[in-house]
């Protein structure tokens, strides 16, 4: 069963932006939100694998709003759940 993220031969979605952008990211959170991968994955929190899993389970209407480093939150926010290491909704709004 293909995933939202799973795209290959669909049509409609538009072209692809080629623009060159030299900025790695765009505010500060998306910055945060990367070191806190890198830290989880080398604390073996949690493993590459399980990242783009969960990345991958994220509501296909909610991964299509969201931006990249959104669905990298989603994804850290869904594994330190699954992992115990924070209480289910602890880390809602």
């Amino acid at each position: 069963m293909a995933r939202m993220n799973d795209v290959g031969g669909m049509q409609g979605f538009g072209p692809v932006d080629t623009t060159d952008d030299t900025q790695p990211f765009h505010a500060d959170w998306e910055a945060r939100i990367f070191a806190l991968n890198g830290a989880l994955i080398a604390q073996k929190v949690y493993n590459l694998d399980e990242f783009r899993d969960a990345v991958e389970t994220m509501p296909p209407a909610e991964y299509l709003a969201a931006s990249y480093y959104e669905r990298w939150f989603f994804a850290i926010r869904t594994l330190l759940e699954r992992k115990g290491v924070v209480a289910a909704g602890e880390l809602d709004d």
